[in-house]
């Protein structure tokens, strides 16, 4: 499996003329070589690889990465330097969007006559369509999360603080067996709920408001993410119809999936509907993006997204309305493109849940 990843790098060989390829960020690092570990280095050509890596990974390593020629080196350039006067690589290429300056300079340093390609997002790409271990991996993840906000909600309660609500959630997702949480919790109340990317913070939940919970477990390197909206009590008229709306242009988007829709069509099938419903202002962000060894990949749906949906994708529907002054709600749910439209890994129920 792991090979048949790396062979997606080919065509790159071809079309750059490459000798040699660098890979060290650590998302592609994984994919390409099943390596867990926080520092290491895969030196890729045609017909043969070497992963590098310093002492503290060596045993490590060996077991995750039994495929390719592993070299001990506490610095990872020299080690390529090496290789590079040994075989007379003369073009070698490397990940433009995580390349530091400094780190390109040492590379131009290390590498002297050298021609260094960068290779830009196309790169991260490669693990747009996952495979079935994947989706595997992304399923149990997404299921994880999800009953873990279940078996949370019922303990839900007004003067419970947000930053409590997030804490007790990381601990039920790691009770279940969670390497750690996705990425930090957005967990916000009342008029907070207006901001998208609210931070849970010391503000007490209160009775007659929306609060919104954005959450997800990394399990295996692979993430979740899921957003919900519950009331809390019994809540206004307004706040039952902004649901309303939001929930409908998710239901609408999630719909609509399906392998050849353009990214930003399917951004706007959620964004047209709450424009019509008169808050087409207080949309601002793009309605998804692919979720994987990173909480946020390619591609982005969003209405700058020139990309196209195709069969293995793993995305998420997530449209929203945010008022300032009075609050929000966002609804989300990762779904996996499939021949015939999608699946949706994420499992709390989005009708409105009053707790």
């Amino acid at each position: 499996m792991l090979k048949d990843r790396r062979s997606r790098l080919f065509p790159f060989f071809v079309r750059e003329r490459l000798d040699c390829l660098v890979v060290a960020s650590l998302p592609n690092l994984r994919y390409l070589t099943g390596f867990s570990g926080s520092t290491g280095c895969l030196l890729l050509t045609r017909d043969r690889g070497w992963f590098v890596s310093d002492s503290r990974y060596t045993l490590q390593a060996a077991a995750e990465v039994p495929d390719l020629e592993l070299l001990e080196h506490d610095r990872p350039l020299q080690a390529l330097a090496t290789l590079q006067q040994e075989q007379g690589w003369r073009r070698v290429g490397f990940e433009a969007a995580h390349t530091t300056v400094s780190a390109l300079d040492e590379y131009t340093r290390q590498l002297p006559g050298v021609e260094l390609a960068p290779l830009g997002p196309e790169l991260d790409a490669i693990r747009g369509c996952k495979d079935p271990l994947e989706v595997a991996a992304l399923g149990r993840v997404a299921r994880l999360a999800s009953d873990a906000l279940l078996q949370l909600l019922p303990q839900i309660r007004p003067g419970m603080s947000e930053a409590a609500l997030a804490l007790e959630l990381e601990f039920e997702m790691r009770r279940r067996g969670a390497e750690g949480r996705g990425f930090e919790f957005i967990v916000a109340s009342g008029e907070r709920g207006a901001m998208p990317h609210g931070r849970a913070g010391q503000r007490l939940l209160q009775s007659g408001e929306l609060v919104t919970i954005d959450f997800g477990a990394m399990l295996g390197g692979y993430h979740s993410d899921e957003t919900v909206t519950v009331a809390l009590g019994t809540v206004s008229r307004r706040h039952r119809d902004l649901y309303e709306v939001v929930l409908t242009a998710h239901d609408r988007a999630i719909a609509a999936v399906r392998p050849g829709i353009g990214c930003r069509e399917l951004d706007a099938v959620a964004r047209d509907y709450i424009r019509e419903q008169g808050y087409g202002d207080y949309f601002g962000h793009g309605v998804g993006h692919g979720v994987g060894l990173e909480v946020h990949e390619k591609p982005t749906l969003s209405p700058r997204s020139d990309g196209v949906l195709e069969e293995g994708m793993v995305v998420t529907v997530e449209p929203g309305i945010y008022i300032p002054g009075w609050g929000g709600v966002r609804i989300e749910d990762t779904v996996l493109v499939t021949a015939s439209g999608c699946r949706i890994l994420t499992g709390v129920p989005k009708s409105l849940m009053v707790l």
